[in-house]
């Protein structure tokens, strides 16, 4: 019994224990899952791992020899990459150091020449182990896919593409912090010019020392040679370009050039712009000979290394962009406007400062790059000349048209005459005379023919023989003869006195001058006889001095000759009461030779038979004091403040064209 419960016993034992150790076997299988989950993944890498063990022989005994020769170039790759952003650390800020920022970045270009030269070698190692271990399945697939892809990357790095650089860049970076440099050092030393009156023509001309400092100069040429090396020249110009220009565009603002953007359908003619044509002169000359021939001393002082062709087409660039040829463009617009006589004045004033800049130009502009600076300037010379020529030769033919106008109604001098004394004038004097024949020697030259010594002379001088033929064809038109007298006499002293002393009238000639003078009075003697000269004999004494009919009929003859007078004075006061005589002095002198012929003899008159007509209705026959005779004769012929059209000449198309356009000029008085 004893015996069977310790057997009992013991195989209770037993089982507990077998029991214990299943459990334990299957926590021990329980965790031995995911271990075996784990190798299975990893067989596949650990085949891949071991295949080179599989290889054969002699494919694993080449491997090594690929090896070796690709990791000599790469480390060297590799130790020069690493150089290079180490120089990273090394580069300064160029404001503050820039010999250093450019020593440092010209060690980083010799690092990445290098580096450029070698990588082509390490790839080409590194992708020969790459087909040897694909063509001899000496590694894994996923292995050499993923080498390819990465010399891939490494090819593209090398050969620049914009995926990536090999420095990362680096070097781009450091560039554009160089041409940040160029920028500030040429905005921070670049300071418009200021404007002032003496700076104007009237001086001796100057020339403009060069605008920045000579360190300035020295670290932009310094920064130029570091970004030629790198192929950024272009980027270097254009930002040169941009600042100095704009520059130069500060400097003109100050002169006000708005004019220059008129059009030729925004001004009616040339005498509206009359002021800005001065004023255009004037502001070419301050450009061209101060602010463009400081820039073009400046591109070279910079840019001289490089070459003159570089810093002659930046200069090119800087006076295009600044508004040299809005200059030249304004010029051309006003060559462009309507034709008339004022306009070859005009066109003298462009051509007088376009040559008196010739010089200047040339040296300036004379380059290739200037090409359609040259264009324009060439192209203008050319429309002044032709447009100047075409007018002077159609003022005879423009004189002789107005012959067929009628006269002033007032018998004064007509427009034509006094326009042209003064304009021939203008052209002989010592502002356009040479400047006109040369146009015209220009002018003959283009047509192959030679330029006369004398041509200019006898042109002027056929004008002027034109405006005697027109004096006599508008005197003929006027119905009443008296009027015609009055507006000869008005003209033949408007010539005398307006071309004695005068260039023009010392081709006339003193004889010629002489007859004018003549003219006007004999003139102006058939005027007082044939009008004023006959009032005086209506107050005649006959039959009043003996009284012989008594006091009655000497009365009657007083008031009937008394009321001739008054008739005849009012009627030939009313008629010549609008006429005008512009010259005060020929005004005065005939006022004064009618007062004389007329006041005395009236007051005369009156002092002795006045008393036999007073009594009776004075004012009837008594209309005038010979003081209001005198005062009403000194009020005659003055000219009258009126509003007028143009006088216009007519084109030979049949047009017409201003020669004088000023719509509220008054007639001219001379005295």
């Amino acid at each position: 019994m004893e015996k069977g419960i310790e057997n009992l016993m013991s195989t209770r034992k037993c089982l507990r224990a077998n029991f214990e150790k299943s459990k334990a076997l299957g926590v021990s299988i329980e965790k031995a899952g995911p271990r075996f989950d784990e190798i299975i993944q990893r067989l596949p890498s650990l085949e891949a791992a071991i295949r080179p063990i599989r290889a054969q022989k002699d494919a694993l005994g080449a491997v090594g020899g690929h090896i070796n020769r690709a990791v000599v170039p790469a480390t060297a790759v590799l130790k020069v990459f690493d150089a290079i952003h180490g120089l990273e650390k090394s580069l300064s800020d160029p404001q503050s150091d820039l010999p250093g920022y450019l020593g440092v970045l010209k060690r980083l270009e010799e690092a990445l020449r290098f580096l450029g030269e070698n990588c082509e070698m390490a790839i080409q190692w590194l992708a020969d182990i790459v087909e040897y271990l694909e063509d001899h399945a000496v590694a894994d697939g996923r292995f050499t896919s993923s080498m390819k892809e990465a010399l891939t990357s490494l090819r593209e790095l090398h050969n620049g593409e914009e995926k990536g650089r090999l420095d990362g860049g680096l070097l781009e970076v450091a560039l554009d912090r160089l041409e940040s440099e160029f920028r500030r050092l040429l905005v921070e030393n670049t300071i418009p010019l200021p404007m002032s009156a003496p700076a104007f023509p009237g001086e001796q001309p100057c020339i403009a020392p060069s605008p920045l400092p000579v360190t300035v100069i020295q670290k932009l040429q310094a920064i130029i040679g570091r970004l030629i090396a790198n192929n950024r020249l272009d980027k270097c110009i254009s930002i040169y370009v941009e600042v100095r220009s704009t520059n130069v565009r500060a400097s003109l603002q100050a002169l006000n050039l708005d004019y220059l953007e008129i059009s030729v359908s925004e001004f009616n003619d040339v005498q509206s712009i009359e002021g800005h044509i001065a004023q255009w002169g004037k502001h070419l000359e301050f450009a061209v000979k101060h602010l463009f021939e400081a820039e073009y001393k400046l591109c070279n002082d910079v840019f001289e290394r490089i070459g003159l062709d570089v810093w002659m087409s930046c200069f090119a660039k800087i006076a295009a962009q600044a508004g040299i040829l809005a200059f030249l463009q304004f010029g051309k617009t006003v060559t462009e406007s309507k034709k008339d006589p004022i306009k070859l004045l005009k066109l003298l004033d462009i051509f007088a400062s376009l040559n008196k800049l010739r010089l200047d130009f040339n040296r300036l502009f004379g380059g290739a790059a200037c090409v359609e600076i040259q264009n324009l300037t060439r192209d203008l010379i050319k429309s002044v000349i032709e447009g100047a020529s075409e007018i002077f030769w159609e003022l005879l033919v423009q004189v002789e048209l107005q012959r067929q106008m009628p006269p002033p109604p007032d018998g004064s001098v007509p427009k034509l005459v006094v326009f042209i004394t003064d304009y021939c004038n203008k052209l002989l004097g010592d502002d356009y005379m040479s400047i006109l024949t040369q146009v015209l020697i220009i002018e003959r030259s283009w047509k192959q023919e030679k330029f006369q010594e004398r041509l200019l002379i006898n042109e002027l001088l056929n004008i002027m023989r034109a405006v005697d033929m027109n004096l006599e064809t508008w005197s003929k038109a006027y119905q009443d003869v008296i009027l015609s007298f009055v507006f000869l006499m008005n003209n033949h002293w408007h010539l005398y006195k307006h071309l004695k002393g005068t260039k023009l009238g010392g081709l006339l000639g003193d004889s010629r001058l002489r007859e004018h003078e003549q003219y006007k009075e004999y003139y102006s003697a058939f005027f007082l006889k044939e009008s004023w000269g006959k009032l005086p004999a209506l107050l005649s004494r006959e039959g009043l001095i003996l009284f012989s009919g008594g006091r009655a009929t000497a009365r009657d003859l007083v008031k009937k000759r008394l009321k001739a007078f008054n008739e005849a004075f009012d009627e030939m006061y009313k008629k010549q009461a609008n006429w005008v005589m512009i010259d005060k002095d020929l005004r005065n002198k005939t006022c004064q030779l009618i007062i004389q012929a007329i006041v005395p003899v009236y007051r005369s008159y009156m002092q002795n038979y006045g008393p036999l007509v007073e009594q009776e209705g004075s004012s009837k026959y008594v209309k005038y004091t010979a003081q209001s005779l005198e005062n009403m004769l000194n009020g005659l012929f003055h000219p009258k403040p009126v509003k007028h059209g143009s006088f216009k000449v007519r084109h030979p198309s049949g047009k017409f064209i201003n020669v004088i356009t000023d719509q509220n000029q008054t007639s001219p008085t001379v005295k």
